[in-house]
């Protein structure tokens, strides 16, 4: 595959953004003529040639639209607390973008160490993450939101809840069937209240484990992601 860039608008505007031109013209130096890979980030390629380059704005020539079969016939929504150091939440949306997850919220907890997000530098990150993966698919990144708001909203039959209470917890094999689409929460660095436990539990949640260990919130995300494709590779 030749170099891929990300245009979401293509099929409409012809060109790629002003950061995907910058890098076209004074990183990579391609010159007009030259074949590239587009990708809108919703599962279509489009086999394109260099028009016109220009630092804000390369217009290109597209000769082959080519839709993307979706690599699963599962999704993966992660909803994670993020934690007061933001590097590490931007380091589990590249490895879970890599990795192959379909929707990231930020939740806002009772013992979350931050309360804000920066959105267009985490979506900035999934597209690198996602052009590097060489994917055509990018992942929805939501907006901070409050947990109750969250838990109440409707979503798949299984939707898991990852906490450190020692009872009444399954191992994600355990409450999840392959093929199916999947929902888990991740707390906080000091995990989720007792009351938020109970309310999630009260929504249908079921309780989850992700090991012995006791791991990182991003260490946690990532597991909890990866641990659903491993089912669904190793469970068909």
């Amino acid at each position: 595959m030749e170099q891929l860039f990300y245009a979401p608008d293509i099929a409409s505007v012809p060109a790629l953004p002003d950061e995907e031109s910058h890098h076209c013209s004074n990183v990579m130096r391609l010159a007009e003529g030259a074949p590239i890979s587009v990708t809108d980030g919703k599962g279509v390629l489009y086999k394109c040639v260099l028009e016109k380059i220009h630092s804000r704005q390369c217009l290109v020539n597209i000769v082959e639209r080519i839709p993307q079969k979706p690599l699963r016939n599962y999704r993966v929504h992660i909803a994670i607390a993020p934690v007061k150091n933001m590097d590490r939440t931007e380091w589990f949306v590249e490895k879970a973008t890599e990795i192959g997850v379909d929707t990231i919220t930020c939740l806002n907890c009772r013992y979350s160490e931050r309360r804000e997000i920066k959105l267009q530098r985490l979506n900035k990150i999934a597209i690198n993450a996602m052009k590097q993966s060489q994917k055509t698919y990018l992942p929805r990144i939501n907006e901070m939101t409050d947990f109750r708001n969250f838990i109440s909203q409707d979503f798949p039959p299984c939707k898991m809840i990852a906490h450190c209470d020692e009872t009444g917890r399954f191992f994600i094999n355990e409450v999840y069937a392959s093929g199916r689409d999947a929902l888990i929460l991740i707390g906080p660095e000091g995990d989720f209240s007792r009351e938020e436990i109970l309310a999630a539990l009260s929504e249908g949640f079921r309780p989850v484990s992700l090991g012995e260990s006791r791991l990182r919130t991003e260490t946690a995300a990532l597991v909890a992601c990866h641990t659903v494709h491993l089912i669904n590779k190793l469970m068909p």
